[in-house]
This record gives structure tokens, sequence and C-alpha cells, in this order.
């Protein structure tokens, strides 16, 4: 039996056994695009336990330790639901994400050696405006890695922890608005404007440029998204 709308791999290895399906349950979320309006997410647990190969016990102290973060919750006598944030919960956490990444591209024109930061054009020079489309999930998903990518290079750790307990739920929109309008385009030019202020050791326009870029998509989810 499998749980439907997420991809998952049996646990195994020496690792207790409630941190290995934590970690492989929590992962299989943040592949999932929540904020589809068919994205299922009601999780079964005896599907989960048998996709994972684990019993009850391991899992159900998984969900409990997601339930903590926010990630799930338990409805009496309905099961456990992944959280889908209202409208404007989304909007302030991609204001909060802005602030980060945009301190996050600061600190990295600092501490982020050359090669890591050269290191960013795998991830914008391989797509172009023109044929982007043909190639969406590819670049959704580079996207992704491009903005962790820059809370990674500033090598500092609470901006990295507060940025995580965002991350899940701003990745899922970045993921279902990229398809919009023209925002894979206009985000491709962005990102190469980011990463030639970085390489110019630019601090201001790089803080600017990362915060201008995150405040796009809060206008753009603020003027045309819908949650239920």
């Amino acid at each position: 039996m499998a749980q439907d709308g997420l991809e998952l791999q049996p646990i195994d290895g020496l690792q207790s056994l409630k941190a290995r399906t934590y970690d492989a349950l929590k992962a299989a979320i943040s592949e999932m695009n929540i904020y589809d309006a068919a994205a299922p997410l009601k999780l079964d647990e005896r599907a989960l336990a048998a996709s994972f190969g684990v019993s009850r016990t391991p899992l159900r102290e998984a969900l409990a330790q997601l339930e903590q973060e926010g990630l799930v919750r338990t409805e009496p006598r309905r099961g456990v639901f992944i959280v889908r944030r209202s409208k404007a919960e989304i909007l302030e956490a991609i204001t909060v994400w802005a602030a980060l990444e945009s301190m996050a591209a600061r600190l990295a024109t600092e501490v982020a050696t050359d090669a890591e930061i050269a290191s960013l054009h795998e991830l914008t020079d391989v797509f172009s405006g023109d044929d982007v489309t043909a190639h969406m999930g590819e670049y959704s998903d580079a996207n992704i890695r491009f903005h962790a990518a820059i809370i990674r290079l500033s090598r500092c750790r609470l901006i990295a922890d507060i940025a995580n307990g965002l991350f899940l739920h701003v990745r899922a929109i970045r993921r279902r608005t990229i398809v919009e309008a023209d925002r894979a385009q206009r985000s491709i030019m962005d990102h190469k404007e980011i990463v030639a202020a970085l390489e110019a050791r630019n601090a201001e326009r790089a803080e600017r440029l990362v915060r201008e870029h995150t405040l796009k998509l809060r206008d753009h989810v603020e003027r045309y998204v819908t949650i239920d």
C-alpha cells in the first residue's frame, strides 16, 4: 500500500527508526506541491508505515515531531493532515524570507569563496528565457536550489536555522507560482544579476537585488494566488 502524493523509500540502517522516519517523511512532504489544489494532504498512517517498512510506533513518533514543528496537524476522528498555511501566513513567511536571504547575500559577498559563488552559474546559465518553458520542472528545482545556496553561502547558522522553518512553505509556493505568467523568464534574469553582484562583491547591490526579487514573489502571491 502506498501513500498518495508522496515519493517514499523504505527505512533501513542503524540510525533510530524514529529519526530516519522523521527525516524521510519530512523530505517527502518537502517535495510535494502542497499548495496545488489537488494535493493529497491527508496522511494514511498504515500506508506510510508499509511504504517505509516500519511499525506504527516510530511513524507516530515522527508525526508527533512534525506536528510540534507545525508541518502536520492531527484532527480528532479525522486523521493527520499536512498543514497548508493561509494566504496571510504565506505573505508573512515570504516577507521574512526576503529579509533573511537578502542579509545572507550581503554576508556571502564577504565570506563565500570565488568558487562557491561561481557554482551558482550552474543553476542559472543553463536556462534562457526562450526555452525555460520546455524545461519548467528542471528550472523549478534549480530555482529552489539557487535560493537555498545563497542562505548557505552566508555561513550564518542562525539565518539558516530560521530559514529552514520557513523553507517548506516558501519552497512550495515558489514551485506553484514559477509556471504562472512570465515569472520563470523574469526569475532567470534576476538570478543572473544577483550572481553578478555577488561576484563583484557588491554587498549593497546583492542585498537589494535579492530582497526585491523575493518581494516580487510576495506581490505576485498577494495579487493572483488563491489558497483554499
